[in-house]
Order: structure tokens, then C-alpha cells, then sequence
């Protein structure tokens, strides 16, 4: 019984060292890939992207672009409220 307590105790504590490790890196959030065929609008940043048949859609503050896959045309904006 005084084996298993010990035993977790320290997978908890190595949980916690690890999530507070990773969490607090000052590492820069890893740069967002978009297809070459897609545009962003001027001053339009990245925050999210999707890829499904046929769209891309792709998060920029409080609206949705989505795309078409292949021509990387914008097809519809969508904000959000």
C-alpha cells in the first residue's frame, strides 16, 4: 500500500513538472502553413486553419474566410458576432 501512494505521488508530481514546463516555455507559437494559392486580405492574420473536401477555411480575428481548394479562391466571409 506505502508502494502505490509513493508510486503516484510521483507520477503527479511528474505531470505537474512537465505541464508547468511546457506551459511555460517562451517559445513563439509555432507559424500557421496556408497554400500558396491562398490570399489572406491585407491585414489579415492567421489564426486558425481548417482543410475539408474541397474548402479551406481559415480563422482571422472575428471572421471565417473560407476558400476553394484548388483555385484558392475566397468563396464566403463569415463573421462572427
Amino acid at each position: 500500500m506505502t508502494t502505490l501512494t509513493v508510486v503516484m505521488i510521483a507520477g503527479l508530481v511528474t505531470v505537474i513538472t512537465l505541464l508547468v514546463i511546457r506551459l511555460s516555455s517562451d517559445q513563439p507559437a509555432p507559424s500557421l502553413a496556408l497554400p500558396d494559392n491562398v490570399t489572406l486580405p491585407e491585414g489579415a492574420r492567421a489564426g486558425a486553419v481548417t482543410f475539408g473536401p474541397g474548402w479551406i477555411a481559415v480563422v482571422s480575428g472575428n471572421e471565417i474566410l473560407i476558400y476553394d481548394s484548388p483555385e484558392g479562391s475566397l468563396r464566403q466571409t463569415v463573421t462572427l458576432d
